[in-house]
């Protein structure tokens, strides 16, 4: 069991979340489909290619991470900070292929519904997460993680 002092206590494990927001919209979508693409667009194909960029990304920033010597899952402590790979141009690569990836699933779909559940998943991640882990990382890294995230955009 990892030491909750040494870790960001966030609120919910990002990928939990995703997958309730992914589970969500396809849910309603089943019970009410609400498309919001044309006909016309070649949907799957679009979705399909937005979500393997997602899981791309998503994969370089764990290896990147993994490399580095320090763990990826929240509830493990943070032993580095990170300045390589795909967190030279984002602070949150992860989840910010997580969001990549609902849309990608959304457009796949052509349900507005997963759509919408991006915005409280943002949410929680932003708030729920993201606060929590900044918070944490300027206490353990002070000016080391300072000097990074006035360098490097929260997403982009």
């Amino acid at each position: 069991m990892a030491d909750t002092a040494d870790t960001a206590n966030v609120i919910v494990r990002p990928p939990i979340a995703w997958a309730l927001a992914v589970l969500a919209g396809l849910a309603f979508n089943w019970i009410m489909p609400l498309p919001f693409l044309p006909a016309a667009v070649s949907a799957g194909w679009l979705g399909a290619i937005v979500f393997a960029l997602a899981l791309t990304l998503v994969a370089w920033a764990i290896i990147t991470m993994t490399r580095a010597g320090s763990n990826v899952p929240t509830n493990l402590p943070t032993t580095t900070i990170v300045e390589t790979g795909p967190y030279r141009f984002t602070r949150n690569p992860i989840y910010l292929g997580m969001v990549l990836g609902l849309i990608g699933l959304a457009i796949a779909f052509n349900g507005l519904w997963l759509l919408m559940t991006l915005v409280p998943f943002a949410l929680v991640i932003r708030y729920g997460v993201i606060t929590r882990e900044e918070a944490y990382l300027e206490r353990k890294f002070g000016d080391v993680y300072r000097r990074y995230r006035a360098r490097v955009r929260r997403w982009l």
